[in-house]
This record gives C-alpha cells, structure tokens and sequence, in this order.
C-alpha cells in the first residue's frame, strides 16, 4: 500500500513555471496634452470632455443613440458569419482541454483475440481465444499532463478573447459604415442642390448672352462649373452603396436579401463626456491584450510540458482475461517505468526551444500593450484636432450663410445681381459639404475611441447567445 500511495504522492508535482500575470503599465497617461486639452475647459471648440479613469457602462455604441443603429447591431452580433466561425472554434478549443485532460484518468479498453495454432510438439492443431478487459493509468509523476492541460486551456482562453476582438471589430464597423453612409447621403443632397444653383447660373448666362451682356468665355466658364461639380455626385453614390454592401455582409446577408436602413447624421448624437478607462485598467480589459496574454500563458506552460519530457513515466496496467478452450481466468498487474537516457539532445533543445517562444510571446505582450497605449492617444489627438476643424468649418459655415442672406437682400434692393446671389448660394453649399466632412470625422473618432478602449467586449460570447434568445 505505502509502495502505491508514493506514486501518488508523487504525481502532485509539476516541473516548469508557474505562470504569474504581467503586470499592468505603470503609466497613467496616454498623451497628458491630448488629454489637458479635452478637459473640458475650452468651450470654444465644442470637444467632448475626457473622463480619464473612468469606465464605459453597457454596450458602448449606446452612446451614440440611434435605434437604428442598435437594432442593425443586434441582427450583425447573432447574424455575423465572422462571429459564427469564432463560436465553433471556442468550442474546438474547449474540446481540445476535455481530450488532454482525459490522460488523468485510468484508461479503461477490451481486448479480444482468437485464432488457431499448432504446437511445437508436432501435437495436432487447436483453437484459441482471449477475452477481457485493460486498464493502464499514467501517474504522470512531474506534471506533463497537467502543463498540457494548462496550456490548453490558455489556448481555449486565446480563442475566448479573439472571439471578442472579432465582436469589437464587428460592432466596429457597423457603427462606421452606418456613419459613413448618413455622411455620404447628406453630402448627396448638398452636392444636388450646388448642382442646381450650377444649371440656374448656366441659364441665366446664356440667357445675358442673349442680350449681350455676355460673352461665349462666360457660357463656357458656367458650363465648366456645372460639369466639375457633377463629378462629385458618383463618388458618394459609390460610397453610399458600398456603405449599404458592408453592412448586409456584416450582419450575415448578401447585398440582394437584406438593405441597412437609411441613416442619417441626425439619426446620431455625440456624447458630450467621453468615459476612457485608465491605462492599466486598458491592460485587463482590451481582447487583443488579453489574446496575447493567454498565449504567453500557453508558452509558459510549453516550458512545463518541455521540463517533463526530460523525467521518467510511471504506468500501472492491469487486465483480466478469460482464455480458453481449458485455460481459465487469467489477470495480470504490472508497473513500467520509462525514462530517457541518451537522445542527442533532443529533449533538451526542445526546452530551451519552448523558453525561447516563451521570450517571443512576452515581447509580442509588450508591443501589443504599446499599440494599444498608442492607439488610445491617437484617437485623443484626432477628437481634438477634428473638433478643431468642425469648429473651424463652422464658421466658415456661418460665414457663407450670412454672405448669402447679404446677398439675397442686396438682390432683392438692386444692388447686386442675380449670379452673386449664385455664386453665394454655391459657397454656401461647399462649407456645408465641409461640415458635413467634419461631422463625420468627430463621429467617427467617438467610435474609433471605444473600440481602443476595448468597448466592454468581455463576456461578448455570452451577449451573443442572449441576442439570439430574444424573440
């Protein structure tokens, strides 16, 4: 009994690391001037203000407040073929833990033969058979099995976070193709109307013409203006339906079988304080983060697996037979204890092999965390200086109304004619086009800045099938 009970005693052992969890970035800043500049105090600009440490509450594109967006969200999260292929693929993973871990446990079988055989003795010729059942177990004395579970189960993990970097990216760029589709509708009407002020003012040319107040120069300097102005409008409407294309493909239908909603900017509003967790709070809450984390866990627990393979395997197997004719009940018990002696090193490159993925794995760790870091400051920089320029082109904006309203009233006195009130009319809707432009880059950096900050997608599998389960 003491000569078993050792063995056992024995398989608690687990050669290798044990895995410890890098620490999170000691930094608290991820670009201190970004971050004093949207703080809130200059009112000029109309930027959001930063809450820095503070956390985003529920799905993140709820910010946003558009039922059309988030009914268009719910159909991509259950539909998404992306995320389909990420669900069966955690499942694989997790299959993958259960086949390992099944080494700890006795390996029970059946085994049967029969046959005919003759002896040596020149007796005549007889039959045979066996018949019963085997069991073998391996009392993995330093750990192999266990560090190949735990690497498995990194693995399994691995897969778990690249499902949810798979959601984040997904609610992504439906909220981005939803906005770049309002965008390119409203730039369809501005462009639409400066068309029309276009053909007014060629009608009105050719009609001076008439009268000789104008020249041929004239005509062709308004037809010119017409033609360059049209070319704007088949861009946007390329645009718009690739916009409209993207967002059948990302909730799982051909552009043929389903058409996103008509979104427009209004349909959007822009949070007027911007949550932005803090860096090392970045560290625990980011999938591509965490992604890399669990595959240096994986690499940690390689090192295990690599360490193990260098000591002997205990195996206990014992089997009962029943063999005949004439023979009876047969069993058998026995130990083995295998080890390696001399294999040219190999086992011994393979860890060191195992280590230097290791070290591979931990700078992949680092250089994610300083991507995201840099992703997180770039997004700051570019909601400052994009609402820089939406302040900017809003006074251009106003600018241009107030020339045409000038305009309209000089006009309707006398004192001007009617292709000034054209031409201001044709101003006034090139800075509204560039309005528009930049309405549409400060909606897009409040997207961008949620998705860099990892956009509460933990526990995003588990949404997933509570989507579904909605009627």
């Amino acid at each position: 009994m003491l000569a078993t009970a050792m063995p056992l005693l024995l398989s608690a052992c687990m050669v290798g690391p044990n895995f410890e969890r890098p620490a999170a970035p000691a930094t608290k800043h991820y670009d201190a001037q970004a971050e004093n500049a949207l703080d809130g105090s200059n009112k000029s600009t109309g930027a959001p203000r930063v809450d820095l440490g503070k956390k985003a509450q529920g799905d993140w594109w709820s910010s946003l407040g558009s039922a059309k967006l988030d009914e268009v969200m719910r159909k991509a999260i259950v539909g998404n073929l992306d995320l389909e292929a990420a669900d069966a693929t955690i499942a694989q993973a997790n299959e993958a833990v259960a086949s390992v871990a099944g080494g700890l446990s006795p390996q029970v079988g059946f085994g049967a033969q029969g046959g005919r055989q003759r002896a040596g003795n020149g007796a005549g010729a007889s039959n045979f058979y066996a018949v019963g059942p085997q069991v073998s177990f391996d009392f993995d004395l330093f750990g192999g099995t266990k560090r190949k579970i735990e690497e498995r189960t990194a693995l399994a993990e691995l897969e778990q976070h690249r499902f949810d970097a798979a959601y984040l990216t997904v609610t992504g760029d439906v909220a981005s193709q939803a906005i770049l589709l309002a965008s390119a509708r409203e730039q369809i009407k501005a462009v639409q109307v400066l068309i029309a002020d276009d053909q007014k003012n060629l009608d009105l040319v050719r009609k001076a013409h008439e009268y000789g107040t104008a020249t041929q120069v004239d005509i062709a300097l308004a037809t010119t203006q017409l033609a360059q102005d049209e070319t704007l409008l088949p861009p946007l409407a390329q645009q718009r339906d690739v916009a409209r294309h993207a967002l059948s493909i990302l909730v799982g239908k051909s552009p043929g079988d389903w058409t996103a909603p008509d979104f427009d900017l209004g349909d959007f509003t822009l949070p007027e304080n911007l949550p932005v967790s803090l860096p090392s709070e970045l560290a625990r809450e980011r999938p591509d983060i965490l992604e890399a984390e669990a595959q240096l866990h994986a690499a940690s627990a390689e090192i295990g697996v690599a360490t193990a393979d260098l000591y002997p395997h205990l195996t206990l197997s014992a089997s009962l037979t029943q063999a005949g004719p004439g023979i009876g009940t047969l069993w058998g018990f026995a130990a083995g204890l295998t080890g390696p002696l001399f294999d040219g090193g190999t086992r011994q490159a393979n860890r060191r092999a195992s280590e230097d993925g290791y070290k591979a794995s931990l700078a992949g760790y680092r250089q994610t965390v300083i991507k995201s870091l840099g992703q997180v400051a770039d997004v700051l920089q570019a909601i400052r200086h994009d609402s820089e320029e939406y302040a900017a082109q809003e006074r251009a904006l106003n600018a241009a109304e107030a020339s045409l309203r000038l305009n309209q009233q000089g006009y309707r006195v006398g004192e001007i004619g009617v292709l000034q009130v054209l031409d201001a009319e044709r101003g006034y809707q090139r800075a509204l086009i560039g309005q528009i432009h930049a309405s549409t880059a400060r909606h897009l950096d409040t997207v961008q800045l949620s998705i860099a900050l990892g956009g509460n997608a933990n526990g995003a599998f588990e949404q997933r099938v509570a989507f579904r389960e909605k009627p």
